[in-house]
């Protein structure tokens, strides 16, 4: 495939030698995520819930690239999957240095058609879903690892109808700051990537021309951001590279919100 022919002209390998899980790794930013790990050299574990064809398809491109791959379902809202998936990973690949906590889901309600199931749902994944992760993760994580969680500019800017789904991502930001404050004392790194307008198949197919047009016009780099764009400053705060950041969510949005 020429992406993963690309992809082996990457730079030194920064995460040789480590364990990354990247939950909701099966597409888009999360698959972008998963193979630039892999690409620079760490092994990685990705977790699905319903795509599994997907999932099979990135861990066959991690192989492409010469690492290891490793796919696994779970549900991020279960308590016992989320035990179950860590356990499965340390027992198969014996610890985790790197996890990322892409999981999330979006719904778009204005505030008048919100219900608690609605709340709920969204809440689930991505809140309770990345604690209930980094808890379990920390068991088997050693001293000196990274934790990113993958935010949004939404938690930054209003969208009108994203009320509870800017909430979440507002939550994530705050547990980015308090957690790197409470894991500093084992030189875990605790970070936050938050892209902006992205490409994704639900944007190109659902997004019209002229929205498109003007979040381009908006964004100071000129163009709509890529899964890659957002794959790199995971990588970097990852790597040793990005080992005096913390407690910090990047914005990765080409300039979208400035």
């Amino acid at each position: 495939m020429k992406a993963v022919e690309a992809r082996k002209e990457v730079i030194a390998k920064r995460l040789t030698g480590k364990v990354a899980l990247v939950t909701g790794g099966a597409r888009g930013i999360g698959a972008a995520i998963a193979l630039r790990l892999a690409e620079e050299g760490a092994t990685v574990a990705i977790s699905y819930v319903r795509s599994k064809d997907k999932a099979d398809e990135v861990v066959s491109q991690i192989a492409e690239l010469g690492a290891k791959g490793l796919a696994l379902k779970a549900d991020s809202s279960s308590k016992q999957d989320t035990e179950n998936l860590i356990d499965q990973i340390a027992k198969q690949l014996g610890k985790l240095d790197i996890l990322v906590n892409n999981a999330g889901v979006y719904e778009h309600a204005p505030v008048e058609q919100i219900d608690l199931e609605h709340y709920e749902r969204v809440f689930d994944v991505n809140v309770k879903g990345v604690i209930a992760t980094t808890v379990a993760a920390l068991k088997h994580m050693p001293d000196g690892g990274r934790i990113i969680n993958i935010s949004s500019g939404a938690a930054r800017v209003s969208m009108p109808g994203a009320s509870v789904y800017s909430a979440t991502k507002a939550a994530l930001d705050t547990l980015t700051r308090i957690w790197a404050q409470d894991l500093g004392k084992r030189r875990i790194t605790v970070n936050g990537v938050a892209p902006g307008t992205t490409e994704s198949d639900m944007f190109n197919t659902a997004i019209s021309d002229e929205f498109k047009d003007a979040m381009i016009a908006k964004t100071a780099l000129g163009r709509i951001g890529r899964p890659d764009d957002i794959a790199a400053a995971v990588a970097f705060l990852a790597s040793e590279d990005g080992r005096w950041v913390t407690g910090h969510t990047i914005a990765a949005d080409g300039g979208i919100n400035i």
